[in-house]
């Protein structure tokens, strides 16, 4: 017969709490109640084990079926399964004195950011459910058991015929929540929060040849030794729909002093012109988690793509909390250097492959030491840059000796380092610097203006960074060159209206007839507005640093004023064009003086 009893938490303060706070997403009822199943078994297993239960040998499941005709959705487990008295112990008194706990703990608080599992794991199922069943047998041989509840203040339980070991949870699904009836909405979920628990999970199924959704032994489980790079790579497309191969991976392992495994993959850079968002997928016993939770996962480890697995990470408590964790802190940072092991061991052991995979890596790489301070001391002497040569160089060779405090009140300075932006436009520069004995770091990245400024912060007394349009003449002039004051009033006439300052140097190589000058502080300040996509304004005003070793420039002196006007004025905008990408009305003016420059030429002939 029957029995009815009284739930003992006030059910309309406990089910909006549920609702609202305790879970973000309404589909993660799916996980709880499977994960629930999966515990289940487990716990018999563990008897079975200590020779407290008795094998049957039948294999371990769980089994989600929908019924859309009746409205039901059913998971059911042949695990341990509970008597009488444990089904009033779990469901109807310890779940909901917890929730009295949760309510006087976070009601006030708003309860924002919680992670599971407060022991109301069940409950989540009245987020989509008007009705819930519970049929369970235990391993033991009590009578089977009958609950119901709608999740207000009563419930009923009964004794039932259910023949075998385990239990069934039917939910009666809320008309407006029928889609979690759905075979594709279903598959979806349990692919995402249940792909690696560890007992084969069946959907709707029909027969023998069903096979499960799940993969009970994903790679990250095993040894690093047991595994082959084809089946890294395989797990790699399976789990990020990724067809392109990573460059490489990490495979974390470890029991001591907390138990964590999974693989760290570094994948190829779609686009340089943007920190691509990875996706570090957590678990805790198999069982999904979420994605890049911040405290676990370090932010620049975000840009990888990977899965950890940790069941020391406490999830009975908040996210504010997640990040004092003494824990969770240890967590993170062995995750942290055991990416940069991984780095240092590639780049001594395997140097060309680290050199070959850098346009890929320096992204993540530079990010890492702008975010993590221990990460850059550890990597600080593996971050490359090319020289003019197309050679990789450690960052720090292109340094100079730390300048004392002394020497720097007497007005020394750390050395400056010339660098390449982009090695197309600036390619004038680039040949001079080579013809003069030059060198320069190639600064690519789109990362490298806040990089280059990390760097200079980090080592103010040993570098400065200067592009290499930014100050040329400081490195290729000749020391006795005096200002010529016959060009430079030739160049100012020809220049007139133009927002541009004239000054000549005598350069080393005579190949280029003059270069734009930027102040190399006015030219970050645009290159950080275009990095986070403002409106910077083009520097108020450009040098044109005339080089009076050019034999055009030299020529200029004999010809008639038309002519030196229409030379200067072309010589400018080549050298402009060498800086930034010319304005319509730049580009006409360019092509009709070489056009009359052609007229003029034929005319002599």
């Amino acid at each position: 017969m029957a029995r009815e009893g009284n739930i003992k938490i006030s059910s309309e303060h406990m089910m909006p709490i549920i609702k609202k706070w305790l879970y973000s997403d309404k589909d993660i009822f799916l996980r709880e109640i499977v994960a629930n199943a999966s515990d289940a078994i487990a716990k018999l297993k563990k008897l079975v084990e200590i020779g407290e239960a008795k094998d049957d040998g039948e294999p371990f499941k769980i089994t989600v079926t929908a019924d859309e005709t009746a409205g039901t959705l059913t998971v059911e487990d042949n695990g341990i399964g509970m008597t009488e008295e444990e089904v009033e112990r779990y469901i109807t008194q310890i779940a909901f004195s917890g929730a009295a706990d949760f309510l006087d703990k976070y009601e006030k608080a708003g309860g924002e950011g919680i992670i599971g599992h407060f022991g109301l794991g069940f409950y989540s199922a009245y987020m989509v459910s008007d009705n819930i069943e519970i049929f369970t047998r235990s391993f033991s041989g009590a009578p089977a058991v009958h609950w119901e509840s709608d999740g207000e203040s009563k419930y009923t339980i009964e004794e039932c015929d259910k023949k075998e070991r385990g239990t069934k949870i039917v939910m009666h699904l809320a008309e407006e929540e029928k889609e979690f009836l759905k075979e594709f909405t279903l598959r979806t979920l349990l692919n995402k929060y249940c792909s690696f628990m560890p007992y084969d999970i069946f959907l709707n199924p029909k027969g023998k040849d069903d096979k499960p959704v799940n993969t009970t032994s994903p790679l990250y489980l095993k040894q690093p030794k047991e595994c082959t790079d084809e089946e890294y790579k395989a797990f790699y497309r399976e789990t990020f729909s990724d067809f392109n191969d990573p460059l490489f991976w990490i495979h974390l392992n470890m029991d001591y002093p907390f138990r964590l495994k999974g693989i760290l993959y570094f994948p190829k850079v779609k686009k340089q012109v943007e920190l691509e968002r990875g996706q570090v997928k957590l678990y805790c016993n198999q069982v999904y988690i979420a994605d890049n939770i911040k405290e676990v996962i370090p932010e620049f480890l975000m840009l990888l793509n990977g899965v950890i697995d940790c069941p020391d990470i406490p999830l009975n408590v908040s996210r504010s909390f997640l990040q004092n964790d003494k824990q969770v802190q240890k967590i993170a940072s062995h995750i942290t250097k055991k990416v940069a092991d991984k780095l240092e061991e590639l780049y001594k052991n395997d140097r060309e492959k680290y050199e070959s995979s850098w346009n890929d890596l320096s992204t993540f790489v530079k990010f890492g030491c702008i975010k993590d301070e221990k990460f850059y001391d550890k990597v600080k002497g593996i971050v490359i840059f090319k020289d003019l040569e197309g050679k990789y160089r450690p960052v720090e060779s292109f340094f100079g000796e730390e300048v004392s405090d002394e020497d720097a009140k007497n007005g020394t300075e750390p050395k400056s380092v010339y660098y390449v932006s982009d090695e197309n436009k600036q390619a004038q520069y680039i040949k001079m610097f080579k013809e003069a004995g030059l060198d320069a770091a190639v600064c690519d990245a789109y990362i490298d203006p806040h990089f280059i400024s990390f760097l200079e912060y980090k080592n103010p007394k040993r570098v400065r960074f200067l592009r290499i349009d930014a100050d040329v003449a400081g490195e290729l002039k000749e020391d006795a060159a005096e200002e010529d004051e016959a060009v430079k009033k030739l160049f100012e006439s020809a220049l007139e209206g133009k927002k541009v300052k004239v000054r000549t140097e005598k350069f080393k190589t005579g190949s280029v007839p003059a270069v734009i000058n930027v102040a190399e502080f006015m030219r970050r300040m645009s290159e950080m507005n275009s990095f986070y996509r403002m409106a910077g304004e083009e520097a108020a005003e450009v040098t044109l640093v005339v080089n009076l070793s050019s034999p055009c420039v030299q020529a200029l002196k004999t010809a008639d004023e038309n002519e030196q006007k229409l030379i200067a004025t072309q010589i400018y905008l080549l050298a402009l064009l060498a800086y930034r990408q010319l304005k319509p009305e730049e580009i006409e003016e360019f092509s009709s003086g070489q056009t009359e420059i052609m007229q003029k030429y034929l005319e002599k002939r």
